[in-house]
């Protein structure tokens, strides 16, 4: 029979609770880094996302927060590009939303960003009005009824 020589299965590790959500520093960027907001994901630790600069960029979601730190599409993020890859880059920190709020009122996340919990610009309400096409042709369908 065999000895059992790891420290415990998959319930240890579900038990384990880190409670470093609660009041932590804010983190600005620094060189090589750089904010931006997850546009979708695509499975394996990666996303794609939109960086501040006017990047499209895939992003991996490196070891240490892989698995423990749920990412979803919307969440303001922060990468560290690659010299060698422009096109990629590593998520190193999400923000939660209050700490997303404080960088757009810091004027660190310019002001067309959509803070949104969700899908990256989705609709909003000044979206919904009376010249948006597709109210009209809902009408317009309803009155052919």
């Amino acid at each position: 029979m065999p000895k059992n020589k790891g420290k415990g299965g998959k319930n240890r590790k579900r038990g384990k609770n880190e409670a470093d959500d609660e009041k932590r520093e804010l983190v600005f960027k620094e060189d090589g880094q750089e904010y931006a907001q997850v546009l979708r994901m695509l499975g394996n630790g990666r996303c794609e996302a939109m960086c501040i600069d006017g990047a499209k960029r895939l992003c991996h979601i490196r070891g240490k927060m892989h698995k423990k730190v749920w990412i979803a599409a919307g969440d303001v993020i922060l990468v560290a590009l690659r010299d060698y890859q422009d096109e990629k880059a590593d998520v190193i920190l999400k923000y939660m939303p209050d700490e997303a709020r404080l960088l757009k009122a810091y004027g660190e996340l310019p002001e067309s960003t959509r803070l949104n919990e969700g899908v990256a610009g989705g609709l909003d309400d000044e979206d919904v009005g009376e010249g948006n096409d597709y109210i009209d042709f809902a009408e317009d369908e309803i009155d052919n009824i």
